[in-house]
């Protein structure tokens, strides 16, 4: 658990190497900041109430106002509110921004924002014993999922899921689901706040503007003539003046609580227990801890006996959402491969530029997204070089050109989606065995991006760029890719077959020439037939492109191996990530070839024919 810079422990752990990371927790009413100068030490935590600014830039100047000679490098914003994309609205406050634009003033090289709940649930397998304090019985599960949930401004929803390798936290806004009342008095409650709202969530009422709304409705249910009191108040005349409206107005809002977190360990099977974050909720803890939370949590009729099973807890540590948007921050820089530090490197090196190529680290600087997004002459227009400008300055940089740098710089604007394999089951429901074949999927195409060898695939193009034959070879579940890759080259006017049968294929390689290309397709590389027939095609004189595992007996044999090497099952099921990657192979041959200018007297179909190919 992190604790603040007066930690005894304070001075053994080392400190960041690039600096000391800005930490931010920002809500509807309060914004919380720190500064994470090692794994786990903070120091300048405060406090900033956020009517005071007009917006989060100058909310974030001021915080860093006192911070002026020191570099940041990284920062992670937890924010209470929906994440999607890099423009913000947020939901319970005015205001909105772009998060590279932020980031850019600011100077960073990395900035995360996530949802502030996000981040509370990331934090909690860091925390301990002396961090919670449980109401009721119940014993946490190992290795189960735990669900979170706190009333502040708003109601955040999340929960923490376990996997092999770490944990996977849900973006939930299960804040918003219809409130449920539980008895006549709720149902009165609910009609009040019908007369203001026609959809009434759960954060209307289980939250701090909820409280006020209760108060007021059961002052009007009473017959009490009251002009309301702000949460606050209603909790200090609560425990301190032992109010009987205001302990009413408690008993109400912890019921509700309760009912709305067993509602989340009954849709999550949180065995691994429901905790209670926000800033509400530790304020009354003693009275809390005997309040009707815990008897309605376990109020669920046919499953009480379950709900008994599952403890509950409440969050008593300060800023706890510090932890988990930290250890984002820092898994999201140690999974970036480099790509991330790709900012910093520009940074560094700009000054050992030439000016032309200074203008081009300008651009990218500022305008990463664009650079990302555009061709190279519209790079080249922008920061007012030329072309080759552009080139030298990816290859001052150690890459081969503007595509390889492309390709390494996006994962550090796009962010970490976590690389997993989950395992379809008998047992599986059709949304689920859906979620889990897409998911798998996109894991592994982004895990094959970020491994492609760009200059392999480059001369392949050039080969058939230069080709006076194209044939493919493949049998079995490759044999589609083989068909698709077909269709693909004949539309570029080149001579194109395609050959399923280990027959037929071994005969066509025996009538092949020098300068005839043969794309050889197999998920393992080593079907006896295909490599007898790559054998043949390459002693006739034709070069062989292998779309095959890099370590197989057909890549040893080609010309060019472009590698896929997605190990699958296929003795159970069809190779269906591999057949996938085969494809999207095909279509980046396919596209570099449409994207070449047509020689002198060749036909303008090639070039122009990139605007017909299903993509």
């Amino acid at each position: 658990m992190i604790k603040d810079l007066d930690s005894e422990q304070k001075y053994s752990r080392t400190a960041y190497a690039d600096g000391p990371r800005l930490l931010a927790d920002i809500g509807a009413t309060h914004a919380r900041f720190a500064l994470e100068t090692a794994p786990g030490v903070l120091r300048a935590v405060r406090v900033l109430k956020c009517d005071d600014f007009t917006g989060i830039v100058p909310l974030l100047h001021s915080y860093l106002a006192d911070h002026a000679g020191t570099r940041i490098n990284h920062g992670a914003f937890a924010l209470a509110n929906p994440i999607s994309g890099d423009m913000i609205r947020m939901t319970n406050r005015d205001w909105q921004f772009s998060t590279d634009e932020v980031r850019r003033e600011l100077g960073l090289n990395t900035l995360l924002i996530v949802n502030d709940f996000t981040a509370l649930a990331m934090s909690l397998p860091g925390l301990s014993g002396q961090d919670v304090m449980q109401v009721g019985g119940g014993a946490p599960a190992a290795n189960a999922v735990i669900g979170v949930l706190g009333p502040g401004t708003g109601l955040g929803v999340s929960g923490v899921i376990p996997t092999l390798d770490g944990f996977v936290t849900l973006g939930s806004e299960g804040g918003h689901v219809n409130f449920a009342p539980a008895d006549e008095r709720e149902f009165a409650i609910l009609q009040f706040a019908w007369k203001e709202w026609p959809h009434v969530s759960n954060e209307r009422l289980i939250s701090g503007p909820g409280m006020e709304i209760i108060y007021r409705a059961l002052a009007e249910r009473n017959g009490v003539a009251t002009a309301g009191r702000s949460s606050p108040d209603i909790i200090t005349g609560a425990l301190e003046e032992r109010d009987g409206l205001c302990l009413e107005v408690l008993e109400c809002f912890s019921g509700m609580l309760g009912g709305a977190a067993a509602n989340l360990a009954v849709t999550l099977g949180a065995f691994g227990g429901v905790f209670i974050g926000g800033g509400i909720v530790p304020r009354m803890a003693e009275w809390f801890a005997t309040s009707p939370f815990r008897a309605r949590f376990e109020a669920k009729g046919r499953f009480t006996d379950y709900l008994a099973q599952i403890p509950t807890y409440v969050i008593m540590t300060p800023n706890p959402a510090f932890y988990g948007v930290a250890t984002i921050l820092s898994e999201h820089l140690r999974g970036r491969s480099g790509a991330n530090t790709l900012m910093e490197r520009v940074q560094h090196l700009q000054h050992e530029l030439s000016p032309a190529e200074q203008r081009v680290a300008t651009l990218v600087l500022e305008h990463p997204r664009k650079v990302l997004g555009e061709p190279i002459a519209e790079i080249a227009r922008l920061a007012e070089v030329s072309q080759p400008t552009v080139i030298r300055f990816c290859r001052s940089l150690g890459f081969l050109g503007l595509a390889d740098f492309k390709l390494k710089f996006a994962s550090s604007l796009t962010g970490t989606i976590p690389v997993r394999h989950s395992q379809v089951r008998v047992s599986d429901s059709t949304h689920d065995l859906s979620a889990k074949v897409i998911d798998n999927t996109v894991s592994a195409i982004l895990k094959f991006r970020d491994q492609l060898d760009v200059v392999s695939i480059d001369r392949a193009i050039l080969l058939l760029r230069a080709a006076n034959r194209v044939e493919f070879y493949a049998m079995g579940n490759s044999r589609v890719v083989a068909l698709d890759g077909q269709h693909k080259f004949f539309r570029f006017r080149i001579p194109t077959s395609a050959y399923g049968d280990s027959h037929l294929f071994t005969l066509a390689a025996e009538l092949l020439k020098p300068g005839d290309v043969v794309i050889a397709i197999s998920t393992s590389g080593e079907l006896p037939e295909l490599l007898a027939a790559v054998d043949t095609a390459r002693a006739a004189g034709a070069d062989v492109i292998a779309i095959t595992s890099s370590k197989s007996a057909l890549a040893k044999k080609a010309s060019i191996c472009l590698a896929v090497d997605h190990s699958e099952d296929s003795t159970t099921f069809l190779s269906m990530i591999s057949r996938i990657l085969q494809l999207l192979l095909i279509d980046i041959m396919s596209v570099g070839i449409s994207l070449a200018a047509p020689e002198e007297g060749e036909p303008d179909a090639r070039r122009l024919m990139i605007s017909h190919l299903d993509l």
